[in-house]
């Protein structure tokens, strides 16, 4: 079993403000955002391999961060995508003309902006994949849940039928593969993670959900820091 991980950096984080991307500012330890990140994954035992999706104009900026710290997983620095599914496919075309491809490869999608991550959601993640074809990280819906018409509560949803989404996810690179291939088929893709992609391109896959963690948050804003 072999499980390669994209931390997905391609965005600009503009809600954060600043001169640069969120995933190069620091947190209180003076480690950037992106640092945590990949460092989560590092540690873990079940990770191989780690790839880094960046915006295109801060690729160099991350291969220096990269030389500058002590990982051996992080095999590379692939250029991101205009929109989230351009980056995990940009990820993802760097393996597919591989030789001999582990039989049992499993591609793993994170957000950069979720440096929390925690060694428990990565052990959860990959322990479902010892039955799952593919896996996503999710948390309940606490809050009331209006469904809205403009700025008007048209209706109150069940709560309990609702949860949200995290990062990691991860997918048999035998199904998230052909899922992609076939999105870019069609064209006018508007997932907004992976699990969206396979479920709409290759809904016949079921996805398995492990326990998040409010921890787990994703920095949007700059109060998020």
């Amino acid at each position: 079993m072999k499980n390669i991980v994209f931390i997905l950096a391609g965005g600009t984080g503009s809600r954060v403000g600043g001169e640069k991307p969120k995933q190069f500012l620091p947190l209180a330890d003076g480690r950037s955002i992106l640092e945590h990140s990949v460092d989560a994954f590092e540690e873990s035992h079940y990770i191989d391999e780690i790839i880094i999706v960046m915006h295109p104009d801060w690729m160099e900026e991350a291969k220096t961060i990269v030389r500058n710290n002590p990982w051996h997983k992080v095999k590379g620095v692939s250029s991101g995508g205009k929109e989230r599914w351009e980056s995990s496919w940009n990820g993802i075309s760097m393996y597919l003309k591989e030789d001999k491809k582990d039989p049992d490869t499993f591609y793993w999608f994170h957000d950069a902006a979720r440096p929390f991550v925690s060694q428990d959601i990565i052990s959860r993640v990959a322990e479902g994949l010892k039955n799952h074809l593919a896996v996503t990280v999710a948390v309940p819906v606490t809050d009331t849940l209006y469904q809205v018409k403009g700025n008007k509560v048209d209706a109150i949803r069940n709560r309990k039928e609702f949860m949200r989404a995290q990062t990691p996810q991860a997918f048999h690179y035998l199904v998230i593969g052909p899922a992609y291939m076939r999105a870019i088929e069609k064209g006018k893709i508007a997932a907004t993670d992976d699990v969206g992609i396979l479920m709409k391109y290759n809904p016949e896959v079921e996805v398995y959900i492990v326990e998040g963690e409010e921890e787990n948050r994703k920095i949007t804003y700059k109060e998020d820091l």
